[in-house]
């Protein structure tokens, strides 16, 4: 396995650690491609599909083509995915609800896949199964914009959205769109999406569920590519004493003495989006204390008891680690699809909502 120098980061990962992290998120995928977030754990097609798109910033692109793969074969007739696949080998649905962020998180990959490798094979291959995904992600949004954020085990879709998951949908419609350019299948109803979803998540946050308790909520209009510039840093500073906790990382909920090293990596490429490198390197190098001795790195931290919780090592921590370091790093495919630049907007709608 090679180490892309983009992976080296000092104070966080040297050529020896970037290896060791990689092989802990291979040791962890199915032979079928599945990966579970730990051995004996569940899996869930968005931690999946990140643990897939830090496969391929490594340069494992048969790992991770071999875990979109699972996807394709594991797609429901309708363009969905459950929420939860049991783990350790063991078949079937652990949890049959859906959401739709999970869903729509594959074109972010896919695409993602496509500039790592310029596989115009793979590309067309996993076509229908992006398309079927965002049809049916754009097929449950709301009235005022947002898209609901799940459906219930019995298959009825609830009538309210969440921030996080719809600023995450946000960003896989654009990467989608940027998949049906290349291709030169236009996708109107996903652009008429897009430009609505993204004036909800950028305006109104009222449509939305109230959690502003989560770190997520707080930072995902930025990751997702809603805010840029002032607005986003705007955002960001508001909160940030609230979250960030120096010298650990960043809190899952707001009122809980709780670090975890996924919203801190994820918190860091919403920083680099913005150019503000210094500050995603720091948050970076503070969560180190979260890393095992193996290269795995644990879900999170209790420091009021100077304590791990949960006891799991979960493969998507590991891949948001890794993508943070990638798009600091300059890694092409990464910066096009975090940066979202060049990623298609969608249509503006003029006095919509």
């Amino acid at each position: 396995m090679a180490s892309p120098r983009a992976l080296l980061l000092p104070g966080v990962l040297d050529a020896e650690q970037v290896a060791a992290t990689v092989r802990g998120i291979l040791a962890e995928q199915r032979a079928d491609g599945a990966i579970p977030w730990f051995t004996g754990g569940h899996l869930d097609p968005w931690d999946h599909t990140e643990a897939a798109m830090a496969l391929d910033v490594a340069g494992e692109h048969a790992a991770a083509e071999r875990a979109y793969r699972w996807l394709a074969e594991s797609q429901n007739p309708d363009g969905s995915w459950y929420a939860g696949y049991f783990g350790d080998g063991a078949p079937g649905v652990s949890n049959r609800a859906v959401e739709t962020n999970f869903c729509a998180y594959l074109a972010v990959g896919v695409w993602h896949h496509h500039l790592s490798t310029g596989d115009q094979a793979f590309l067309e291959r996993m076509w229908p199964v992006v398309r079927r995904a965002l049809d049916f992600t754009v097929g449950l949004q709301l009235a005022d914009g947002p898209i609901a954020w799940r459906l219930d085990e019995d298959g009825t879709p609830v009538q309210e959205a969440l921030l996080t998951g719809s600023a995450s949908i946000l960003h896989a419609l654009r990467c989608g769109l940027a998949i049906a350019d290349h291709l030169e299948e236009p996708q109107p109803d996903w652009e008429l999406a897009t430009g609505r979803l993204q004036h909800a998540v950028a305006e109104h946050p009222e449509r939305f569920l109230d959690k502003g308790r989560y770190s997520m909520d707080w930072y995902y209009p930025v990751l997702g590519s809603a805010l840029r510039g002032p607005a986003a840093r705007q955002r960001i500073e508001a909160d940030w004493e609230r979250f960030v906790v120096p010298g650990l990382g960043v809190r899952c909920v707001s009122d809980r003495p709780w670090v975890t090293g996924g919203e801190s990596a994820e918190l860091a490429l919403a920083l680099w989006a913005l150019g503000d490198t210094e500050r995603a390197v720091e948050i970076l190098r503070w969560i180190q204390h979260l890393r095992h001795h193996d290269g795995s790195y644990w879900t999170g931290y209790v420091f009021e008891d100077d304590a791990i919780w949960p006891e799991e090592r979960t493969t998507w921590t590991a891949g948001s680690l890794l993508l943070a370091v990638a798009a600091l790093g300059g890694e092409p495919a990464t910066v096009a699809v975090f940066g979202a630049e060049r990623l298609p907007n969608g249509l503006a709608v003029q006095g919509c909502c």
